[in-house]
């Protein structure tokens, strides 16, 4: 890479190395083009209009990559599935969503990348719900050049990895909700869970297969388990009788199932006394009273990721510890605070 000067009619195809300004007395001062610039036969009259007969241009060698064109590499190399890049602007590449959905990040794949001299990647966090349209990340080099190798590297690093960016659709999954408590059960009070566990759902476009009571029976509430997984619930919330009471017996009757509990107990407050079991391909949510009292709990970070289909893990569970505290705060606004950032 070489810095000349060269006269404008000549600097056709060339690189421009600084700005040029435009000064009008009163009237403005303004960078008429922007270093970087790839000089067009259509600007030399602009150029002269302003007083420049002769300009630094950048002179490429073979290697050499303009930041521009690394930048839509690096934007065809990460835009997965669901995504789409606009670009490049001032060199920066940006990445939307073609769908709402969940976005995922291959967070080993994006540190590597980042590791990389003079190239950034910059995204939302992983397991961000999204809308159509929304920005969900920026890619750069962050000099005006870079060499050729620095670039295919990025390129390899998204190759091997398989994928970096994937924005993935909720299916549609009918779901039971089970609520307990012979409070409710018997009337006794209104069942204020129901009205909240629809209005999760509705947000996700979620149908309701339907929604059971159950006393403080641990037959009962096997029963009316197994009964809504054999009715092809893809996912049964059941509600209340999470704590250690004497009557609190969901835990118990959700193991009873048969199920494999995969966490009771989650560091993230509120929600710590939450479990999570999958009775064969159908998952399992004991949502403590929390869920009916709080507008956001720990049901509004793992809810997302089961309507994707994707089977959580205890890791799933212990890694929310980082980010699992709620501010509580007096104007909610999750998802976009710390609550369930988590350790990827």
């Amino acid at each position: 890479m070489k810095l000349q000067t060269v006269k404008v009619e000549n600097a056709v195809g060339k690189i421009l190395c600084h700005d040029i300004t435009k000064i009008v007395r009163g009237e403005c001062k303004e960078a008429v083009f922007k270093k970087g610039h790839i000089i067009q036969k259509e600007d030399i009259p602009k150029f002269l209009k302003i007083g420049k007969d002769n300009i630094y241009i950048l002179d490429l060698d073979a290697d050499d990559v303009h930041e521009d064109i690394a930048g839509i590499r690096l934007g065809n190399a990460i835009t997965g599935p669901g995504l789409t890049w606009r670009g490049p602007k001032e060199s920066k590449v940006s990445l939307f969503a073609e769908r709402d959905g969940l976005f995922k990040i291959n967070v080993a794949a994006l540190e590597a990348i980042n590791e990389l001299p003079d190239v950034i990647l910059s995204t939302l966090r992983n397991n961000s719900v999204v809308k159509k349209g929304d920005l969900l990340a920026g890619t750069k080099v962050i000099p005006l050049v870079v060499p050729e190798q620095t670039v295919a590297t990025a390129e390899k690093i998204c190759q091997d990895a398989g994928w970096i960016t994937e924005v993935v659709p909720f299916k549609q999954v009918k779901v039971g909700v089970v609520i307990t408590g012979n409070e409710v059960y018997k009337q006794r009070i209104r069942d204020s869970f129901g009205p909240v566990m629809k209005e999760k759902m509705q947000a996700y476009g979620q149908e309701i297969l339907r929604i059971d009571y159950a006393p403080d029976d641990c037959e009962d509430i096997r029963n009316k388990i197994s009964k809504m997984a054999d009715d092809g619930a893809g996912l049964i919330i059941v509600t209340g009788g999470m704590s250690v009471d004497p009557d609190d017996l969901t835990p118990t009757a959700i193991a009873q199932t048969g199920a494999e509990v995969v966490k009771y107990g989650a560091p993230v407050l509120p929600g710590a006394m939450f479990m999570l079991a999958y009775l064969k391909d159908t998952a399992i949510m004991g949502v403590p009273a929390c869920g009916m009292f709080f507008k956001t709990t720990i049901v509004d970070i793992l809810l997302p990721r089961v309507l994707v289909g994707e089977r959580l893990t205890r890791k799933d569970i212990t890694g929310l510890g980082h980010g699992g505290l709620c501010r509580s705060c007096e104007s909610c606004h999750f998802p976009n605070c710390t609550f369930g950032v988590g350790v990827f």
